[in-house]
């Protein structure tokens, strides 16, 4: 008899994309409730020197950067979620794909959904925000100023992010680092 793998089958393999998706979105909207229920907008808890849980709202994409309208940027992040997802099925009719790149796959729709239901829903459903739909805001909180200047001013980290940014961030750092050959060999089996 073969060889029995963990989510060797197509079957196991979507079953551990819908448990990471799902997984990583709770873990994500519940933080983001939290904070957004029981700390005052642009405040602070140290919990060391290098690290504090920070109310902000982000009106944009990463680091605040607003290059797009609100509701374009929202539309954008819906069809890249689309795309993702298409991705994601053309990938489980490969066997030969990794889980790993599977997994870190569904990692990043599972922050970018983190990050959609803020935008659609978080303009009305917070009372500081009062932006409508599809314009919210995207509650983040993790702040791990790291490096200061001898004036006390933070050199080194300065963005505040939420865990979908973390799912997002992680999963392009691990294709970047161990699935590089994934991506190469299907550009090669395009041409």
């Amino acid at each position: 008899m073969g060889e029995i793998r963990p989510f060797s089958s197509r079957k196991s393999r979507i079953w551990l994309i819908i448990a990471i998706v799902l997984g990583a979105v709770v873990i994500d909207q519940v933080i983001k409730i939290l904070v957004a229920t029981h700390m005052m907008l642009n405040t602070g808890i140290e919990i060391t020197p290098w690290f504090q849980i920070s109310y902000v709202l982000n009106p944009g994409m990463a680091f605040g950067i607003e290059w797009f309208s609100k509701i374009a940027l929202t539309l954008f992040r819906i069809v890249a979620v689309g795309l993702l997802g298409w991705y994601l099925h053309v990938l489980l009719k490969k066997e030969e794909t990794p889980v790993g790149y599977i997994a870190t796959i569904a990692f990043i729709v599972a922050g970018a959904i983190g990050n959609i239901i803020d935008c659609i829903f978080y303009g009305k459903l917070f009372p500081e925000q009062e932006t409508g739909w599809f314009c919210g805001k995207v509650v983040d909180m993790f702040y791990f100023p790291l490096i200061h200047n001898s004036a006390g001013e933070v050199l080194f980290f300065r963005p505040v992010f939420n865990f979908a940014d973390s799912c997002i961030t992680c999963g392009v750092i691990v294709i970047l680092l161990f699935y590089m050959k994934q991506l190469n060999s299907e550009e090669k089996a395009k041409s």
